[in-house]
């Protein structure tokens, strides 16, 4: 195992995107839309965009869909191992949670 993949193999869940090369990339997208900022996601956005500029508009969506979920890119989701998935995932979606007074 590497160290932290299991955050990526969690936040391919989370966010829907697929294994192949352009969903990573467009997970990156989403990433740094949710506030995720490493050589690692600025590597792979710039190199992404040059070498598949035909996906710019999905990379553009993801990167908008990742502005309107809740920040989850730092959490530690082995500790969240107990909670029930959808919830957690449906709570990550939700940027705002919507007050009723």
């Amino acid at each position: 195992m590497i160290p932290k993949m299991e955050n990526h193999d969690v936040h391919h869940l989370i966010t829907g995107c697929g294994t192949n090369f352009e969903d990573e990339i467009a997970m990156q997208f989403l990433l740094l839309g949710n506030g995720k900022l490493n050589a690692h996601l600025l590597a792979a956005v710039v190199l992404g965009t040059l070498i598949l500029p035909e996906y710019l508009k999905i990379y553009i969506k993801a990167f908008k869909k990742g502005q309107n979920m809740r920040p989850f890119y730092h959490w530690d989701f082995e500790a969240l191992l107990w909670q029930n998935f959808e919830h957690l995932k449906d709570f990550i979606q939700q940027k705002e949670t919507a007050l009723i007074y």
